[in-house]
Formats: C-alpha cells, sequence, structure tokens
C-alpha cells in the first residue's frame, strides 16, 4: 500500500480528472446528507476503481447538534423531538440510524476510512467523554478504521487515552495541532478560521517533516486553495 497519499476534501473539479492527479479524496456529502440512493456513490466508485481511495466524513447527526449551521444543508425532515436526539454521540435512534446510514456510505464506495469531525463546542466534559465510549464500544465497525478530529478544548493526554481505549485514529490540522496517534496521520489542512490561507512553500516544506517514514499518512487540502495547494505539495514530495 501506497504509505503517503495526497488529496482533496471534497472535488475541487470534476471527478475523472481529479482522479488522475491524485489518490485520494475525502467525501464531504456523507456529512451534510449522505445521497439518498446507494448507487449514486457505487457509481463514483466505478467511476474512479481502486486504487483510488474514497475516505468519508460520517453523517453530522452523529456528532452536531441541531444549533450548529451546517443543518441548513440537511434535506430529510425531522420532527423536534428527533432534532433533540442529534449530534454529541448521544445513544439515540437518530444516532444510531446515521452511524448506518454512515456504515452503508462507506461500503458503497468501498471506503476503509471513516472521519468523526467535531463541533469545537464539544467539549471534553465528563458526559461527553461517556457518550464517546458508549458509542464507539457499541457501533458495528465492519472493519473501518475510525478517525476523529475534537475541535474544541481537549488535552493532548486525553485524546491519546480515547484513541487508545476507542481504537481511533487522531485526525488534526498539523498547523493547529500535534497527531498523538504516529503510527497511523491523517492530516486536514484547514487554511485558518475561514478556510482561505494559501499555504506557502515553506510552509509545506516543513510539514514534510511532520510525515513519518515508515506509516501510513494522508494529507488532506480543505482550504479553497485546495486543488494548487494539494498540487504543490505533491511536487515538492517528488523532488525530496
Amino acid at each position: 500500500m501506497e504509505l503517503l497519499k495526497i488529496g482533496c476534501c471534497g472535488f475541487p473539479l470534476l471527478k475523472i480528472p481529479y482522479g488522475k492527479q491524485f489518490s485520494v479524496v475525502e467525501v464531504q456529502q456523507t456529512f451534510y446528507q449522505p445521497p439518498m440512493r446507494q448507487s449514486t456513490l457505487e457509481g463514483w466508485r466505478k467511476l474512479l476503481p481502486a486504487p483510488f481511495e474514497f475516505t468519508l466524513k460520517a453523517w453530522q447527526l452523529i456528532t452536531h447538534t441541531m444549533k450548529s449551521p451546517t443543518f441548513r444543508r440537511l434535506k430529510v425532515k425531522l420532527s423536534p423531538e428527533e432534532l433533540e436526539q442529534c449530534g454529541s454521540f448521544q445513544w439515540t435512534p437518530i444516532v444510531q440510524q446515521a452511524w448506518e446510514k454512515s456504515r452503508a456510505c462507506a461500503q458503497a464506495l468501498d471506503a476503509r476510512l471513516v472521519l468523526f469531525q467535531c463541533p469545537a463546542s464539544f467539549t471534553a466534559e465528563p458526559h461527553n467523554i461517556e457518550r464517546m465510549r458508549r458509542f464507539f464500544h457499541s457501533i458495528e465497525r465492519s472493519g473501518l478504521k475510525l478517525l476523529w478530529e475534537p475541535r474544541g478544548n481537549w488535552g493532548l493526554d486525553l485524546i491519546e487515552e480515547l484513541c487508545r481505549e476507542l481504537d481511533l485514529v487522531h485526525a488534526v490540522d498539523p498547523f493547529v495541532s500535534q497527531s498523538v496517534t504516529k503510527d497511523f496521520v491523517y492530516f486536514r489542512l484547514h487554511g485558518g478560521k475561514d478556510f482561505s490561507h494559501v499555504f506557502t512553500s515553506d510552509e509545506l516544506t516543513g510539514m514534510v517533516r511532520l510525515i513519518p517514514k515508515k506509516a501510513p499518512a494522508y494529507v488532506m487540502f480543505n482550504n479553497r486553495n485546495m486543488l494548487e495547494d494539494a498540487k504543490t505539495f505533491q511536487r515538492q514530495i517528488l523532488a525530496t
């Protein structure tokens, strides 16, 4: 398996041209609103066959509450009672169904990695930690490797403890935090709060030193300039 993979969070251009330039993409639609038909994702898989790789974000109903602005892009209609059951890894019927849908999406894409991106409002409170424990100890993983991107006030020691206990990979923006899971690296480069930062050549060169030589590593660009920055980073890797 190719140890280092470089790609984008979402398709910044048409799928076939993208697949000719990169080896991986992180699917975003599954976070906002998974396609109603599995055949849609199966079609993507046929369009970009292996060894091209899909990773995906788990549905926001698992991690985000109804107060999140991302719920504006939710198409499924939920009752007020169902909306209260969403987010923060609550062990509710809605969250359980959202995981089953996310797992089905991974199967349709033949994806191995599923990312749980938490909002900054999901902080290291005892009740949140217990919700995480119950969720990750209870779900059917079907051989998937699960990634967790905490963005609230979480200490690295606690993150490391939970990743070890719950068998999670710590996904990070390397310009914001360091990863505690050195045997498997998943970087998500957001480009600041407004996603507008264009990474300099020096910044990308410095990031090369953070990538392990003998462990799987993914570098996924999520800023507005993701396409050009990912291309630049690929060229720098090839030149090293």
